[in-house]
């Protein structure tokens, strides 16, 4: 039985690899540019890739921003003001800025300068996470929407 569910994961494994491999040639293709992002491989990409859909689907970063659910929501109680991220929008466009931001809390010297800087202000790590998502979606909303259009 051991063999037989060893035999099945390492014919998975070779199908996942197959697969990523497919989705790599076709995120190249359509957007290239995203590949070179710190913490976006072809996967993260593909994801953006089919939320984004295609210029002109979403009207703006604000738009781009709701619809990957990392709109601020106002949250403020009393004389505390602060914001919180949206739970609508695609869940997993939101999983994959997610990801995205993960991986450059732990590699990236410029966001754990800028999460320490934010938690320096008084702002928690959950809070300077969401700040991060945000500009993240924003950045990569302005990198889909000036690509140069692709030849049907």
């Amino acid at each position: 039985m051991l063999r037989s569910l060893a035999r099945r994961i390492e014919a998975a494994t070779v199908e996942a690899n197959e697969l990523e491999t497919e989705i790599l040639g076709h995120v190249r293709a359509l957007a290239p540019q995203l590949l070179d992002e710190p913490g976006i491989g072809p996967i993260v990409a593909a994801q953006l890739l089919v939320a984004w859909s295609h210029q002109g689907r979403v009207r703006s970063e604000a738009a781009f921003a709701r619809l990957a659910g990392v709109a601020p929501i106002p949250a403020s109680s009393g004389k505390t003001i602060r914001h919180r991220l949206s739970r609508g929008g695609d869940r997993q466009l939101n999983r994959a800025l997610h990801t995205v931001i993960l991986h450059r809390r732990h590699h990236d010297p410029a966001t754990k300068d800028y999460i320490a800087r934010r938690v320096a202000e008084g702002k928690t790590q959950r809070e300077a996470v969401r700040l991060l998502k945000r500009y993240l979606a924003r950045h990569l909303y302005r990198l889909l929407q000036n690509q140069e259009p692709l030849m049907t």
